[in-house]
């Protein structure tokens, strides 16, 4: 039930289907979700930590992946967990390291002794993701899983990861929200 109220609130406030749209792959698409009205939003942000916390593995200390779409996510499923008292951090991951500062890439309070999953909001090829997951390996991190909000991969984004041997779910499909 609570996977289909996050569907619906997907569908009411995130999905537009008044395309074309070009996506972050390249490709085009008649349709286009932009997650972040929804992990964004108070109600639909309690509706992904829930729905995302309830995949999670019980290995996983912390959560997150690329900075701006796993940002809202992460933080949204470590709340979840910590109203069900299970200690969860989120951490971020920038695109470029920064200069100033305490500098780096990764933010948050995390370190490679820590089992993580790798989110992020809507993938079409998974690239993103296994940006994050390549930088955490080369930084000695045990990444167990990785998820998307909204896989639209035709299975693409299992693929890449399956290369990096990390298990790769997508919680929502495109026929889910009644698009293709």
């Amino acid at each position: 039930m609570a996977r289909q109220k996050l569907i619906e609130h997907l569908q009411a406030h995130s999905l537009r289907t008044d395309g074309p749209f070009t996506l972050r792959s390249g490709a085009t698409s008649d349709w286009y979700l932009d997650a972040r009205q929804t992990t964004f939003d108070g109600e639909g942000a309690r509706l992904v930590g829930d729905a995302v916390l309830s995949v999670l593995d019980r290995e996983v200390v912390a959560v997150g992946g690329m900075t701006m779409g796993a940002d809202p996510i992460s933080v949204a499923t470590a709340i979840a967990a910590a109203e069900q008292g299970r200690d969860l951090k989120a951490f971020s991951i920038r695109k470029e390291e920064k200069d100033h500062g305490t500098g780096g890439r990764l933010v948050g309070p995390v370190d490679a002794s820590m089992p993580v999953a790798i989110l992020e909001d809507t993938t079409t090829t998974g690239s993103a993701a296994v940006e994050a997951a390549r930088y955490l390996l080369d930084q000695g991190f045990n990444i167990v899983q990785a998820i998307a909000l909204v896989d639209r991969s035709g299975g693409a984004a299992r693929r890449n990861f399956a290369e990096l041997d990390i298990p790769h779910l997508g919680l929502i499909t495109p026929s889910d929200l009644g698009v293709e």
